[in-house]
């Protein structure tokens, strides 16, 4: 079994906001966050289980990552393909389905810009990931090149959430440190420093990766990330905007850390 990954990498947007660096979710980052989150935790694949519909077809998973949620669902018999911009990201998503014996069609581009030849009964942006996609008008085309590709049933699954840092401003830059083993004994220190600006509705996170063998700096990656959020009202509007009808706030698929967190269904 093998997987396709088409590297037809888009212009406009990207997995990473709009002005971030070109580093953002590269290969010291990718090796990171695989050892920090390597698979969505049962509770998780249970909400997408119980909503994505399981004769409808292949399944689209927008901005897919290394395969937290991709891979999982795949061992439990979806069918999933996956499109992201980061060529990192994507590599390690094949790499995992090739391990566990599985076959998908991998993309590489950005949503904004989705044309790929294939047609989805649901399809699902997990985690906030949309919300990399800083520009209104980017997601609102995103959205409706998703739903282009969308036949019946034609569900639409949106993970979302207004972070605490929305909700009450730090007064100044946040930084953190956090660090992860990998399995050859190296270690990816994480720096970041976080910081808010509520009237523009971003989060912007500076990051610095490096790998260490023992106390010797291997690699170092830097990135740069801005979030944006969206009140239910407004993700509401926004997907009737593109088009969609029978749209409904329910509950998260992934609550974590503070904040608000809801999700969102809709139908093409």
């Amino acid at each position: 079994m093998g997987t396709d990954l088409n590297t037809d990498l888009k212009s406009a947007g990207a997995r990473s906001a709009p002005g971030a660096s070109k580093t953002a979710y590269g290969p010291l980052a990718t090796l990171f966050y695989d050892a920090d989150k390597p698979r969505a935790a049962e509770a998780e694949l249970a909400w997408y289980r119980a909503r994505l519909p399981q004769d409808g077809g292949a399944i689209l998973e927008a901005m897919a990552g290394s395969g937290r949620v991709l891979v999982p669902l795949t061992d439990e018999g979806f069918r999933v393909h996956g499109v992201d911009v980061s060529e990192a990201m994507l590599a390690s998503c094949a790499a995992r389905l090739r391990g566990a014996g599985h076959e998908a069609r991998l993309f590489r581009q950005n949503i904004a810009a989705l044309n790929v030849p294939f047609r989805y009964g649901a399809a699902f942006i997990a985690a906030g990931s949309l919300q990399l996609l800083t520009a209104q008008d980017v997601v609102l085309e995103a959205l409706r090149r998703i739903r282009a590709h969308l036949v019946e049933p034609a569900v639409l699954l949106l993970d979302l959430f207004v972070p605490d840092a929305a909700l009450h401003p730090p007064g100044a830059p946040v930084v953190e440190f956090q660090s992860v083993v990998l399995p050859d004994g190296s270690q990816i220190v994480h720096r970041s420093e976080t910081t808010c600006d509520p009237e523009r509705r971003r989060v912007n996170v500076a990051s610095r990766y490096e790998r260490r063998v023992s106390a010797r700096i291997e690699a170092r990656e830097d990135e740069f990330l801005a979030i944006t959020w969206y009140t239910e009202e407004e993700i509401l509007s926004l997907l009737r905007n593109a088009g969609y009808s029978d749209v409904q706030i329910g509950p998260p698929a992934w609550p974590r850390g503070e904040g608000r967190y809801f999700a969102v269904s809709a139908r093409a």
